[in-house]
């Protein structure tokens, strides 16, 4: 008897390449030894200990391939959805959350969805000693929770009210309105461009040995870094052997900054720097032109696709369709943003696969196997981990989520249905029982073994109790948003009806 060796039964085994039915996983330590039927196993290793049962669904650990881990969301915080530039500024109305607590909580809703790796993209601003506190806490999060994480951290340096265009945009401001922007949101950065890059390359180093625990560099988008500080950050990443994430392409308006600021398109651009590799990768992607996918195929970089995210913040749907069949690489992400702030991975998968679907017979739509492939081999290579994570298959990393099945087939299911099918159209973060990462359980009858989440929500609750209120601030949002929202109206001399942006793509 090997007492490292545990096996993992399920009903169905969703491999990333084939659905098996009553068959097991034998995995040792922290790593998948074999996949059989259950029969097979079970003979191999009649001591084994058992995990799961002939009433689970087994499948590779999801991988949400770019989020924020925003604990407490905007929408309990009085910030509602809007178009993303008159978004991001109402967001200085939010109040403080501590940053492992936050994450914490983000990583609760992650585990029971079944996620098991996450690219979150954290926002930093203050001193050195201020961003490396902050960054700690969310690594403690990740540390103490047992999940996968490439935390991905960034800071904005310029275009701070406008894309590209500052200084004109105040300067069209009353000046009494100027002068309280400056009072209550200083546009100065503590932490120099140097400062920032030692600071990531530290934690990059400092983290390169631990085991589910990576750190990239995250500029926010190209014109929040500017393209020498964007650069820097590429050649270190690749000097260090990590990655990059950034955003780009995700509104409207940032489709027409391509052509205003650099006198192309965003992708054309950032292929001239010569920044664009397999350790690259964009969220969103919103506004890819056919071109730009071409671009993206023959360089290698990555797009995370953020269906409810795009829907939210009135960005429009992705060419999801077309990034497959151009052979761009694709992920799927959450963006702390989804459709009733659940974050729930099933549902995600479920939306990317019915906004692809057009009305009109023999016009392609990804099927339900791509959809799942997205979201486990797509943003496994995405992270630069396809070798590792995203499918099971012996040698591959011991990330593993079973899922209950009795709602999802209830009250009967005839044996044509594709199993498969029946998951991804069904299946909710409710069903999901049990939760492996490395081999470690995290996840437990729904629900997380490394802390206690009503502790967890009981703590920030009171925290944010205790904050001061922005109520400064938001009357500040709320008398600028209309000069944003003419500013931007000027870019394509039309208003801003919620048709706008999708019939200036026609």
């Amino acid at each position: 008897m090997n007492p490292d060796i545990r096996l993992i039964r399920g009903r169905w085994i969703f491999t990333g390449e084939t659905t098996l039915w009553d068959s097991a996983i034998a995995i040792q330590n922290d790593t998948i030894l074999a996949v059989d039927s259950w029969d097979t196993l079970r003979a191999n290793y009649p001591q084994a200990e058992v995990i799961g049962s002939d009433a689970h669904a087994i499948m590779p650990g999801l991988i949400n391939a770019h989020h924020h881990s925003n604990g407490v969301p905007n929408s309990l915080q009085g910030i509602d959805d809007d178009f993303l530039e008159l978004w991001l500024f109402a967001n200085i109305g939010l109040r403080s959350q501590d940053p492992t607590l936050k994450t914490l909580l983000s990583i609760a809703q992650l585990l029971k969805s079944g996620v098991t790796s996450v690219v979150d993209v954290a926002s930093m601003g203050g001193t050195a000693s201020d961003c490396l506190e902050n960054l700690n806490g969310r690594l403690s999060a990740y540390e103490q929770a047992g999940m996968r994480v490439a935390l991905t951290p960034g800071i904005r340096y310029e275009s701070v009210w406008v894309h590209g265009e500052d200084d004109a945009f105040l300067a069209s401001l009353p000046g009494d309105l100027q002068q309280r922007l400056h009072s209550l949101l200083p546009t100065g950065q503590s932490l120099s461009g140097a400062d920032h890059m030692a600071l990531i390359s530290d934690l990059v180093k400092q983290y390169q040995p631990h085991p589910h625990i990576d750190v990239w560099f995250g500029p926010p988008g190209p014109q929040w870094v500017g393209d020498e500080l964007l650069m820097q950050m590429v050649e270190a990443a690749e000097r260090l052997g990590t990655h990059v994430q950034t955003h780009a392409l995700e509104s409207f308006y940032e489709k027409l900054m391509g052509p205003r600021l650099y006198g192309k398109s965003v992708i054309a651009h950032l292929k001239d720097l010569g920044v664009l590799s397999p350790r690259f990768s964009i969220a969103h992607g919103v506004w890819l032109t056919e071109t730009d996918i071409e671009i993206l195929a023959e360089t290698g970089a990555a797009v995370s696709h953020n269906p409810s995210s795009n829907l939210r913040l009135r960005a429009g749907m992705a060419p999801l369709t077309a990034m497959l069949s151009g052979g761009a690489t694709v992920g799927l992400g959450m963006d702390g943003t989804t459709l009733g702030d659940d974050e729930d991975m099933f549902a995600e998968m479920r939306l990317a696969a019915r906004l692809q679907r057009s009305p009109q017979i023999g016009n392609p739509a990804p099927s339900y196997e791509e959809i799942f492939q997205v979201a486990t081999a797509g943003s496994a290579k995405l992270m630069g981990k396809d070798q590792q994570i995203g499918k099971l298959a012996p040698g591959y990393g011991a990330d593993v989520v079973l899922v209950n099945c009795d709602r999802i087939t209830w009250p009967w299911i005839s044996p044509e249905a594709n199993p498969l099918h029946v998951m991804l159209m069904r299946a909710k973060a409710a069903d999901v029982d049990t939760v492996l990462v490395n081999g470690n359980v995290v996840l437990k009858a729904g629900m997380p073994t490394g802390f206690d989440l009503q502790a967890v929500g009981q703590s920030v609750a009171e925290q944010l109790e205790a904050a001061p209120n922005r109520d400064s601030y938001r009357a500040l949002a709320t008398e600028l948003v209309p000069y944003l929202s003419k500013w931007y109206a000027q870019w394509h001399g039309a208003s801003l009806s919620p048709y706008a942006a999708f019939n200036s793509r026609i």
